[in-house]
């Protein structure tokens, strides 16, 4: 019995020495620089954006921030990786609609489970799509455009950055509920696109605003309606396509910050501080609506919440409109 006392003590202060140490290496985060996963390739509004926010914590976090670009599968490759990734608040991904919600909506056995592998650290930004035609196209608005398009069924045509993109399943869902019947020309990125629809190849796009807000401004292309729930700052004349009373559509791509699942409160709670000072960090808000955007911050309470109301919304939508990958 005393042995057995003794083997008893042992194993709680054992116990109670790696909870000690768990907490002082908690309350120490970070020691060692984070690593932000970029699950896009470089140069695109992911990277960007991602960029951005790695260089504001930096400036919070003297042991660093670095953006390591993952891309491939689309952003499968980059996402499955964080999802994977030793919980402790050292690896993190720049998360968005496309990959934390249109994956999940289009892939099936998708090797990540958005809702149940990661948790939010905070949202950044948000911007809303542009519906733009190509310069010369004879419309001046979507009632102007839906009447030309009816007329001439299946010899209009709308790109995207390629099949899966948001380019791709938001034209779909618009072009669906318009009533068009459009041919959907799917390239390897989106300049292609712009490129085609500046040589008169092109008819439409739908595409983020930070993307197509320089080639309207050139007069290159011609800008018809905005999917926010409100018009946006660069381009106030827009309406929403709300506002038309055409259709109904309202929506936002939007990027985050996620960890993996099980990574410790106190972790968390410092990196949800971190990105708090991010949003109210008055070069890093200039950015982001000089590109078109806002900023978007969400309470810990609802990150969740607003996580589960994204994938609920979109997930039941595609499926709706048979809007597919392969």
């Amino acid at each position: 019995m005393k042995r057995f006392f003794l083997l008893k003590v042992v194993v709680v202060s054992f116990a109670f020495l790696v909870g000690q140490v768990t907490w002082a290496q908690d309350a120490d985060f970070p020691n060692h620089p984070i690593k932000l996963i970029v699950p896009i390739a470089p140069g695109g509004g992911t990277d960007i954006i991602g960029r951005k926010v790695a260089q504001k914590l930096s400036d919070l976090f003297p042991q660093g921030v670095f953006v390591e670009n993952k891309a491939g599968a689309g952003s499968l490759i980059g996402t499955e990786f964080v999802a994977k990734a030793p919980a402790d608040g050292y690896t993190l991904l720049v998360g968005g609609l496309f990959n934390m919600v249109m994956n999940k909506a289009l892939i099936k056995n998708l090797s990540y489970d958005p809702a149940k592998d990661f948790i939010p650290l905070g949202y950044i930004s948000s911007y809303g799509f542009v519906l733009a035609t190509r310069a010369d196209l004879p419309v001046n608005n979507l009632a102007d455009l839906v009447k030309l398009m009816k007329d001439k069924p299946g010899q209009y045509s709308f790109g995207s950055a390629g099949i899966g993109t948001l380019q791709h399943v938001w034209g779909a869902i618009l072009f669906n509920s318009l009533g068009l019947d459009l041919i959907h020309v799917p390239f390897k990125g989106a300049p292609q696109a712009y490129q085609e629809m500046m040589a008169g190849r092109l008819d439409l796009i739908f595409d983020n605003v930070s993307a197509c807000k320089g080639y309207i401004q050139a007069g290159k292309l011609k800008g018809v309606a905005v999917s926010s729930e409100k018009r946006l700052a660069v381009f106030p004349q827009l309406p929403t396509i709300n506002e038309t009373g055409l259709t109904k559509f309202t929506g936002e791509s939007w990027f985050g910050i996620f960890a993996p699942a099980g990574t410790p409160p106190a972790v968390v709670a410092k990196l949800r501080q971190a990105l708090i000072q991010v949003n109210k960090d008055p070069e890093f808000v200039a950015l982001v609506e000089k590109d078109g955007g806002r900023v978007l911050s969400i309470p810990a309470a609802d990150q969740q919440a607003f996580l589960l109301d994204e994938i609920n919304r979109w997930v039941p939508l595609v499926a709706k409109n048979h809007v597919k990958v392969d």
